[in-house]
């Protein structure tokens, strides 16, 4: 019970490989996210260049590729949560509790930094996030971003082999943060990775279960996710069903 979540399924997909003798189980619902998530891409890069606030849209997009979570939902909906979260979602963040979603914080912060960290989430989720960085990169042309992906294949997360498949390494660095769970588990990272978290000017979190591995760190993290479980919830707080932008730097 001193584990977190993301240490855990370490174990429990470990069992699973060796009863299905296969290494990546996953492997074809991968794919077919990424192929679903490029297929929308040219809409999502246009609801961006239309915009009259890109980051804030390009936040909301990132956000809603992380209903692709099969860890959490095996039933998705991807047009129907695009289309929530960028209009419903998009009109109530501009009047919600900035505990919940700091956008100027992240602005702020975005202005005044020069290497940043994105550490990745799931398959399919990582072209949205494309779409973020991508943005990023046109507001903050200085901006040095590097991408990380998963040691190994665990569950529906993004490895550098399904970061490639969506072109991100021709958009961004990438990086693997050697973890063998669905998290950046610092003390399962490389020493590589554990480098990067230390001397990045800030890191954007994707997900629960990289909210689950950094969320007690002291890293100037900011978490971008939907909250999926009464867990999550909580911790935060929020509810069920929250998207958030959040920041939980504690200090160095």
């Amino acid at each position: 019970m001193d584990r977190s979540p993301p240490e855990i399924a370490v174990d429990i997909y470990s069992i699973i490989r060796d009863i299905l003798q296969v290494d990546d189980p996953f492997e074809s619902v991968k794919k077919a996210s990424n192929e679903a998530a490029l297929a929308v891409y040219p809409e999502l890069v246009q609801r961006v260049r239309d915009s009259s606030d890109p980051l804030l849209t390009a936040v909301l997009v990132a956000i809603s590729g992380n209903i692709i979570d099969y860890g959490a939902n095996v039933h998705i909906d991807l047009a129907k949560e695009i289309s929530h979260i960028l209009t419903k979602e998009a009109k109530k963040m501009t009047q919600e509790d900035t505990r919940l979603f700091n956008l100027e914080h992240l602005r702020a912060s975005l202005g005044s930094s020069h290497e940043l960290l994105y550490i990745g989430d799931n398959a399919g989720e990582i072209v949205f996030d494309r779409v973020f960085i991508e943005t990023l990169l046109q507001l903050y042309p200085d901006l040095r971003i590097r991408y990380a992906v998963r040691g190994r294949p665990i569950i529906n997360d993004v490895t550098l082999k399904d970061a490639e498949a969506v072109g991100l390494d021709r958009v961004c660095e990438v990086v693997s943060s050697g973890s063998p769970a669905p998290g950046a588990v610092p003390a399962l990272c490389t020493e590589e990775f554990q480098k990067l978290l230390e001397q990045s000017d800030i890191i954007i979190s994707k997900g629960q279960g990289n909210y689950e591995a950094l969320s007690d760190s002291t890293y100037p993290v900011f978490y971008l996710l939907r909250v999926k479980c009464p867990v999550i919830a909580a911790d935060i707080p929020a509810e069920k069903g929250s998207i958030c932008l959040l920041r939980k730097y504690l200090g160095k």
